[in-house]
């Protein structure tokens, strides 16, 4: 019964995930915003990681384990890529349209928080995996609180991109510090699967 429900929940989230990826993803092209480019690509692993998931459920603990030793690895794309991006806004640093950046970084937020409200509850249940995905959607919703007020204070204080930098930049941390303890979680659990 618990691994039906979770299942039915992996799946609203894997598909908000990759609904809300492909929104963010066009925004940030067209305003050249590096906090939305890491967290529309954070969407697209989200929903990857979710579908995964989806798929492990019935997976020995072993093998759960050994998927979230690899999810751990996944994690560190988006941060990668933000880095990435970072950098080659630094050669050209154009704020993005802060009004933009907010509204979307505000649709984010509610994608977010629907789906953490969604896995809180089996968070402790599934080990590596369910905590990869609550901590993601957990540190996707810090994300777009800090990208909604990037773009306020782009708009009403400092017209520049470094607001939009800086919070790409602790996107990027926040993604490998996830993946640090979902690699901690399925190590663990690898060591005491049967």
């Amino acid at each position: 019964m618990q691994s039906t429900a979770l299942g039915r929940v992996v799946m609203i989230v894997a598909l908000a995930n990759l609904g809300y990826f492909g929104i963010e993803f066009a925004v940030a092209l067209s305003i050249g915003s590096v906090s939305l480019f890491a967290d529309s690509v954070d969407f697209l692993e989200d929903a990857s990681v979710n579908l995964l998931i989806l798929m492990a459920l019935g997976w020995s603990a072993r093998s759960r384990a050994r998927t979230g030793i690899a999810l751990a690895v996944i994690l560190l794309a988006p941060g990668i890529a933000t880095l990435w991006t970072a950098s080659q806004k630094l050669t050209l640093p154009v704020a993005p349209e802060p009004f933009a950046l907010s509204l979307t970084g505000f649709g984010a937020l509610i994608v977010n928080l629907s789906c953490a409200l969604l896995l809180a509850r089996f968070r402790r249940h599934g080990g590596s995996l369910t905590k990869a995905a609550f901590l993601s959607a957990r540190n996707d919703a810090i994300a777009n609180i800090a990208i909604v007020g990037a773009g306020l204070i782009t708009a009403f204080l400092w017209s520049s991109a470094w607001p939009d930098l800086i919070v790409g930049l602790a996107i990027a941390a926040m993604n490998l510090d996830s993946a640090r303890e979902v690699w901690t979680a399925a190590r663990q659990e690898h060591l005491t699967a049967p």
